[in-house]
């Protein structure tokens, strides 16, 4: 979903670890507006629970400004891992704008991301997809499914029987179809509409199953009016009829204009994934990320939830650190001139490290995203053959350089605190480029970013 109706309502080449430490469990991350969170849990790691979530550019609340996805996972519900940015409107050759809600699927070895963008030619909402080898991505592109025109808040869900189908929605309007293998296309026959058989639906559908019922889940409008409330229907069937139960979050304090969410059942317990404006502070204003346990009464109903600041930890604090990898590239929002990736050096994260840093000037770029200014310590993990001197920026300021800052050789790969910097809201390039001009056979791993928050 994204900030769809306030109008009516009234990296990369290096790798970053963005540390940020809350109050309170809810919300849940505290660096990054963040909003429609789609939660899993992928095969062969039980351990580990995955939100795929749209991103809200810090210091606006309009909806067209939404530009890119980010990836989270955790393993206790305490500590997060941010992965930055994983997809955005640049990445895809057929769309100009609107980056709203996605959802993700594993499916044959591969991880996909579904993605609602507005195609340049025909100015309609697709149904995009993105594919990658890791669930953090980045995701590349590979088209939209065919036969889903106009399709916005996608949600796929794969039966018992390996059947996999498509939910989405458009603006009081929910629909579902059967998938082909590939993913690309709906079989038509399949496909049904579900709105009048979902009491004030709007958008943004979610299926889970419980005890051999399909619950589907959405936001809707109460009596047609602003803001929305989430609201579930159970069936039988995958695709119906379902039958309207009641709303599961009402209005609460703190509320943003929208909501949308998943379902999911993690180590025993389920538990609901949405978002509200706690963080920005403002119903018209960005979201953040929440979660609250759900449970369910004897006979299958789901009991209301009121969110609270104690969340899933009841008041533990939560930390969040951002991880993305060197071989990522632009997808990640990055730059580099002079380098290349490399994975030849044994002992690197991910796939594989940036190198090349022959010439003065050589340098790599990564992108930072926050939602608010703050201060930051910066840290690098790097491998050098040889001592070299190195100039960083952090936006348009030098923070480290003009031949300041001096780094050793490595005895294998090591990692370096390289001081405080200062981080604005919205996006923060972080510049690393070599002073010298001979061949020192520098490889970049990753920059880690702590931020200190008040």
């Amino acid at each position: 979903m994204k900030h769809a109706k306030l109008l009516v309502f009234s990296v990369l080449l290096c790798s970053i670890i963005f540390s940020s430490n809350g109050f309170g469990q809810n919300p849940l991350i505290s660096h990054i507006y963040a909003a429609d969170p789609s939660a899993h849990i992928w095969p062969g790691d039980s351990n580990k629970l995955w939100l795929y979530t749209s991103h809200d550019v810090a210091g606006t609340n309009h909806y067209a400004t939404m530009f890119d996805y980010h990836v989270f996972s955790t393993t206790d519900l305490v500590n997060w891992v941010d992965y930055g940015r994983v997809l955005s409107v640049d990445d895809v050759d057929w769309a100009i704008s609107h980056g709203w809600a996605i959802d993700a699927v594993y499916w044959h070895g591969k991880y996909y991301l579904f993605f609602s963008m507005v195609e340049k030619v025909s100015g309609m909402f697709r149904t995009g997809i993105g594919v990658s080898d890791v669930p953090q991505g980045p995701f590349t592109n590979i088209g939209y499914v065919k036969g889903v025109e106009w399709g916005q808040d996608p949600a796929v869900f794969i039966d018992d029987d390996n059947t996999p189908y498509l939910f989405w929605g458009l603006e009081g309007q929910i629909f579902a179809a059967k998938l082909n293998e590939d993913l690309l296309s709906i079989i038509p026959e399949s496909k049904v509409e579900l709105s009048s058989q979902l009491f004030e639906c709007f958008e943004g559908p979610w299926v889970h199953k419980y005890k051999g019922k399909y619950y589907l889940s959405y936001p809707g409008l109460p009596k047609g009016e602003w803001p929305e409330e989430m609201y579930y229907a159970t069936s039988d069937k995958p695709l119906g009829l379902y039958k309207s139960q009641s709303k599961y979050i009402p209005l609460f304090k703190g509320h943003s204009s929208t909501n949308h969410g998943s379902i999911i059942k993690y180590k025993n317990n389920w538990i609901a994934f949405h978002h509200s404006s706690w963080l920005s502070g403002g119903v018209f204003e960005e979201r953040s990320l929440m979660a609250d346990y759900l449970y369910y009464n004897p006979d299958g109903t789901i009991k209301p939830i009121i969110p609270d600041s104690l969340g899933l930890s009841k008041g533990k604090p939560t930390n969040c650190i951002i991880f993305l990898e060197a071989e990522n590239g632009k997808a990640a929002g990055g730059r580099f001139e002079g380098t290349q990736v490399e994975n030849s050096f044994p002992g690197y994260s991910g796939k594989g490290y940036v190198t090349g840093f022959d010439v003065r000037r050589d340098y790599v770029e990564v992108l930072v995203q926050v939602a608010k200014d703050m201060k930051a310590t910066l840290k690098m993990r790097y491998a050098a053959e040889k001592d070299f001197t190195a100039d960083i920026l952090v936006g348009p300021k030098m923070i480290v350089g003009w031949g300041v800052l001096k780094l050793n050789k490595t005895n294998g790969w090591e990692e370096v605190n390289l001081g405080e910097v200062e981080l604005k809201a919205g996006d923060n390039k972080i510049h690393f480029s070599s002073r010298d001009n001979i061949n020192i056979s520098i490889k970049i791993d990753y920059f880690i970013v702590e931020p200190k928050i008040k």
